[in-house]
């Protein structure tokens, strides 16, 4: 079933969304494959660890304070300082990484992408980082083991596995 398009009421003032029109589509198409390229999200991280077939490397680029608090299960530790002088020994150019930091509101793991860019990694960036994988209601590795907290409603269907995105 088409659902037809909305007519703004006569006299109403145009809004601020076609103010700059959308982007031709085979454009948006490009800019959106392109994106999808640098970043992925936690629960598509999560469902490829969950299932075994992670075909990437997931790099937590936090402080060894924050490591300790939570991190992805199977994780490795590189802190962004460390990733010049490390990430030879831990990583494999061959495997891409996904790295992540704290959340939305943190550009640490944008920071440890780059610096692994430089070096010759192929890499994307977890978006939502730490702060999103424990509210989707994944379990974390603590320095005193396993903890899972339930999923926060505002952001991942009560009792769902994924978000359906």
């Amino acid at each position: 079933m088409i659902t037809p398009t909305p007519q703004p009421a006569a006299d109403a003032a145009p809004s601020a969304v076609p103010a700059i029109p959308p982007a031709a589509p085979a454009d948006a198409a490009a800019y959106f494959a392109a994106r999808l390229a640098f970043h992925t999200d936690v629960a598509d991280v999560h469902t490829a660890l969950a299932a075994g077939t992670a075909d990437f490397v997931v790099v937590d680029s936090r402080a060894t304070a924050a490591w300790d608090q939570g991190h992805v299960p199977g994780a490795r530790h590189l802190p962004t300082a460390r990733i010049a002088a490390d990430a030879a020994g831990l990583l494999d150019r061959a495997v891409p990484v996904v790295v992540y930091c704290w959340g939305p509101g943190c550009d640490g793991a944008t920071r440890a992408a780059l610096a692994l860019a430089r070096l010759g990694y192929r890499v994307k960036e977890m978006l939502g980082g730490i702060e999103y994988w424990i509210r989707e209601g994944y379990e974390v590795e603590t320095s005193q083991g396993p903890r899972h907290r339930p999923a926060d409603p505002l952001t991942a269907p009560v009792g769902a596995e994924d978000c359906g995105c």
